[in-house]
């Protein structure tokens, strides 16, 4: 840390701005857990498989090959007060024995372990500090406190960055503390800087599990206001969304008979509400900004349909992104089904249409011809211009950018945004990260739809598996095969592909049926072909890797087999078993695994015990984490640093009321515009959060 003079305040002009971000990125870089290292214990109070901190004497060293000589072990016997003896041992880390000498004494905290084969306990790996002759044992900088505990940051050991913290805490009185003061109050929290404090370098009397479980003073604190301002960021952010000007769409019975004529089937009563809200919104004179969410086949597209047809009866265009050309094209087939009985034109534009066909598209487009246009990224392109758009649709939001959302609502002035997805997102995620959507949920499935068996089988019970699909296809059923790989890869040698098990699943196991094989690396053509012809069962099983997983509705298929299932994630193993299950037959899906640990065991469980979307969302992020819950930094997952989303969904819940009623109670006063600035000068940099009013 290059540290200004001291007589530098750290928020003062004079103190850089490089300068005040490493303080404050150190002061918020919390342990990961905590070592208590208050009391020195004599070696003959040492037990097997504790952890200890001792006061020793260097006795004598030695330096020896281990493991066949492919490695160096550095030992050191040690001699405590009483003249008890205990050996420490470092793995490869032949540089201690310039450090390490006889005569030398040591503050050491190190886990006992047994050397079976010299049937003696020595201490392993210890962290160390060399003392001076006549030091107290109590101003040891790692010893005879409670110490923090980081994660290692490159080449920067646990050890170097206590050191750099411990640097930093130096200034962390001079930390702005923006909370509201009513709410430090009301709940009796720490001052930010003590709570800092506690955190880094806590009381010795302070309780290790409240530590090592997050839940002393300065923790919950810090937990509160990381939640605090990022749920007031995104409240604030959802009021000025609302008070902006958009669109206020007309509802009227010729409208109402519009929809109800284009109905294939009557909607559900999630469905209705679904749509209630969302018109509602789009009557409102401001930008609609809102999250549709359903499980696999609960029917978001027709609710997405029936707000279309708000949006084109009162004369404005309507724009579909979806990210796979597989999904537009679905959604495109699916609309035009819709909106045949309407008379509305829809188009399709995709990358892998030809230049000519996407001059011919965007020419309609700008001129308003084409009332619903349905695409991938091509959409997006800055050529692409609309007549007059009104309502952009965003399907599977979490495979888009935040910033694609934003330059799709740019094409037009200030439409409505309805944005859908099929990962169902327990409610406390969506809070975080749709924070500045409202939220309408979709949560029962159309009537007869079937509910799917879900069984679990390892691969050396192919066989009882094949026989299962060979029942169902006897019936007049299809079946969905997916592997991992579309090739053999001698990276993954236990892992099956698709392409030599077609081969093998046409010849051997399914010779009888019509077999045919889809993956992403086929051309755009062939793979409309092939899924054209297993929709019109022209092909009875088909051999697939997960290119499939959204936007196939066959309602005939009644199999789906997962192989080498463990490699897959809960959530891609929910939206591939959501192919089936889509008609009137009851499905089954067979998830077979081979070589399994802890984690893969859980998901598999996990999905023989539940269809319910929501729930296995819950036990995803349990699994996972929030931050591989989506797969990428563009989602919108907010880098938290304190706070846990699932864990301390709690803390969440009240800081982001606190954050509401400070919005509505503060309003114009000079304690808001505090509260404003601070947030204007560290949203992006403590969320990662990139802002699209």
């Amino acid at each position: 840390i290059r540290r200004p003079p001291r007589s530098t305040p750290l928020y003062s002009s004079a103190a850089s701005d490089v300068y005040k971000r490493q303080v404050e990125d150190l002061l918020f870089y919390p342990p990961f857990r905590y070592e208590d290292r208050s009391r020195f214990v004599p070696f003959r109070q040492m037990r097997e498989g504790q952890s200890g901190a001792v006061l020793a004497m260097v006795a004598s060293t030695r330096t020896r090959a281990w493991r066949k000589g492919a490695q160096i072990l550095f030992e050191a016997d040690l001699q405590d007060e009483q003249g008890n003896r205990l050996q420490a041992r470092w793995y490869n880390a032949k540089y201690l024995a310039s450090e390490i000498v006889p005569g030398l004494r040591l503050a050491l905290f190190g886990k006992v372990e047994f050397d079976f084969q010299a049937g003696k306990v020595f201490l392993a790996h210890p962290d160390f500090e060399v003392l001076p002759e006549e030091a107290d044992p109590e101003l040891a900088m790692d010893m005879g406190r409670i110490v923090a505990v980081y994660e290692t940051v490159g080449k920067i050991s646990t050890k170097q960055m206590r050191r750099f913290v411990m640097r930093a805490l130096e200034v962390v009185g001079e930390l702005e503390d923006a909370l509201p003061l009513e709410v430090t109050r009301r709940f009796r929290m720490p001052q930010l800087a003590k709570a800092v404090s506690e955190v880094h370098e806590p009381p010795i009397d302070m309780n290790i599990d409240s530590l090592n479980n997050r839940r002393s003073p300065g923790h919950w604190r810090l937990i509160f206001e990381e939640f605090f301002w990022l749920e007031f960021g995104l409240l604030r952010k959802q009021r000025e969304v609302k008070r902006a000007p958009g669109i206020a769409f007309e509802l009227n019975d010729q409208i109402r008979d519009k929809v109800k004529r284009m109905l294939p089937f009557k909607p559900t009563a999630a469905q209705k509400r679904a749509l209630k809200e969302i018109a509602m919104d789009m009557a409102a004179p401001h930008p609609m900004n809102r999250l549709l969410q359903g499980d696999v086949g609960s029917g978001k597209t027709l609710v997405a349909a029936e707000a279309a047809v708000i949006a084109i009866e009162n004369g404005y265009q309507v724009a579909m992104l979806a990210p796979t050309e597989l999904l537009a094209m679905q959604h495109y087939l699916s609309l035009q089904r819709f909106f045949k009985r309407l008379g509305y034109p829809v188009a399709l534009m995709v990358g892998s249409q030809s230049a000519r066909e996407k001059t011919q598209i965007k020419k309609l487009v700008a001129e308003g011809l084409v009332k619903l246009v349905v695409g991938t990224h091509a959409l997006l392109e800055k050529n692409v211009e609309f007549q007059k758009l009104g309502l952009a649709i965003i399907d599977e939001q979490h495979r888009f950018g935040v910033l694609q959302r934003l330059f799709l609502r740019q094409k037009g002035l200030t439409p409505d945004v309805l944005v859908m997805t099929a990962t169902p997102i327990p409610r406390t995620l969506a809070l975080t990260i749709y924070g500045d959507l409202d939220v309408s949920v979709i949560d029962e499935l159309p009537p007869g739809r079937k509910g799917i068996l879900t069984k679990h089988f390892t691969q050396t019970a192919s066989k009882t598996v094949w026989e299962l699909v060979r029942t169902e296809l006897k019936q007049g059923r299809q079946a969905f095969i997916i592997y991992p790989l579309v090739d053999d890869s001698e990276h993954s040698p236990d892992l099956k592909s698709a392409q030599k098990m077609f081969e093998l699943h046409a010849e051997k196991i399914f010779p009888e049926f019509r077999v045919a094989l889809m993956h992403g690396q086929l051309p755009a053509n062939e793979k409309d072909l092939v899924m054209q012809r297993f929709k019109n069962h022209e092909v009875d099983v088909l051999v697939s890797t997960t290119v499939v997983e959204v936007g196939l509705d066959v309602p005939n298929a009644s199999v789906m087999v997962i192989e080498n299932a463990e490699k897959f994630g809960l959530s891609q193993l929910h939206q591939l078993r959501g192919r089936v299950g889509r008609g009137v037959h009851s499905s089954y899906c067979y998830l077979v695994t081979g070589r399994q640990n802890e984690v893969s065991e859980q998901r598999i469980r996990a999905m023989v015990e539940s269809s319910d979307g929501f729930r296995l969302a819950e036990a995803d992020l349990e699994i996972r984490g929030p931050g591989e819950f989506f797969g990428t930094r563009q989602s919108g997952v907010p880098q938290l640093r304190f706070a846990h989303i699932l864990k301390d969904r709690e803390i969440l819940e009240m800081a982001r009321g606190e954050a509401r009623s400070f919005l509505e109670r503060a309003s114009g006063t000079a304690e808001m515009s505090s509260a404003e600035r601070y947030l204007e000068q560290n949203w992006q940099r403590r969320y990662g959060l990139v802002q699209v009013g």
